[in-house]
């Protein structure tokens, strides 16, 4: 990896670590709903210029399905989830609960009879449910009204994610811009039709409106292109080493930006959840050397 592909992950990890900054300072002013709706549309109005501009046509009458299944699963429902909890969670804690997606990838393909929990995974596993039970356990939010079912729409959400990655693994194969544009516009017709029951909300102020468009274009457009970059630089398992960032990126954007507290608990649940996820994932390892 040159400087330049590792800057341009790390700047990825610090964008996707922001996207929980901007959910947490707009949706306890516009709502879950409005939030996750208009950034899965502002991401497929980008990338459709992108598309536009590179040539790919998404050809939706023959994958139409294939899209609102991954848009629902890895867009639509997480991105409701994830935006539902900012409410009330910090966005330190979002995104530790995030990184979790891997360790619920495992259970689910385990679930399946597709993979074996080895011992590594299972310790990884119940490293990672004790990371999330010191991080929320102790975190001052947690003592809020409704609390406890954010912390479960984290969870949810991360849940989410791993259903979109086993499902991923045996669907078609689709370029990686195509998965990400087609799924963007599935996630928006599937979550545009909730805001006809919703009131139209009174002209918000313009920091949690700002934040919106920048959780649409860049947290999730910008994004993605940035992360098809480096799938095509070092390959898919390689460019997913950013799942360990982000929550870096995420406590940082939280202490610096919104004064969120980052207490003993907060760097302990994250080590714990993100070794967990190391080993369930296999990239941290314990090998035995026989003398």
């Amino acid at each position: 990896m040159n400087l330049r592909t590792f800057i341009q992950l790390l700047s990825l990890a610090a964008i996707w670590g922001a996207s929980f900054l901007f959910m947490r300072i707009s949706a306890p002013v516009l709502g879950a709903s409005w939030v996750s709706s208009s950034r899965v549309l502002l991401a497929a109005l980008l990338l459709l210029v992108w598309g536009l501009f590179i040539g790919k046509k998404l050809h939706v009458r023959k994958h139409a399905r294939h899209y609102l299944t991954l848009g629902f699963f890895n867009s639509a429902l997480p991105f409701m989830l994830f935006a539902y909890a900012a409410q009330i969670v910090s966005a330190s804690v979002l995104s530790i609960l995030n990184a979790a997606a891997p360790i619920w990838g495992a259970v689910i393909l385990a679930a399946l009879g597709k993979a074996s929990l080895t011992g590594a995974r299972l310790l990884g596993l119940c490293m990672g449910i004790s990371g999330v039970a010191v991080l929320v356990g102790f975190d001052a939010t947690i003592s809020q009204p409704g609390a406890q079912l954010a912390v479960a729409a984290g969870l949810g959400a991360a849940f989410c994610y791993g259903i979109a990655s086993t499902y991923a693994a045996g669907a078609p194969a689709i370029n990686p811009f195509n998965n990400a544009h087609g799924s963007m516009w599935a996630s928006s017709v599937l979550l545009l039709p909730l805001l006809l029951f919703l009131p139209v909300p009174s002209p918000p102020p313009l920091e949690p409106v700002l934040s919106v468009v920048l959780l649409g274009l860049v947290c999730t457009g910008v994004a993605y292109l940035l992360y098809f970059n480096l799938i095509a630089k070092l390959g898919p398992t390689s460019a997913l080493s950013v799942t360990f960032i982000i929550p870096v990126f995420g406590v940082f954007w939280g202490w610096l930006l919104l004064d969120e507290t980052v207490g003993w608990h907060t760097l302990v649940g994250a080590l714990l959840v993100l070794c967990g996820t190391g080993l369930v994932t296999g990239v941290l390892s314990f090998r035995r050397h026989l003398r």
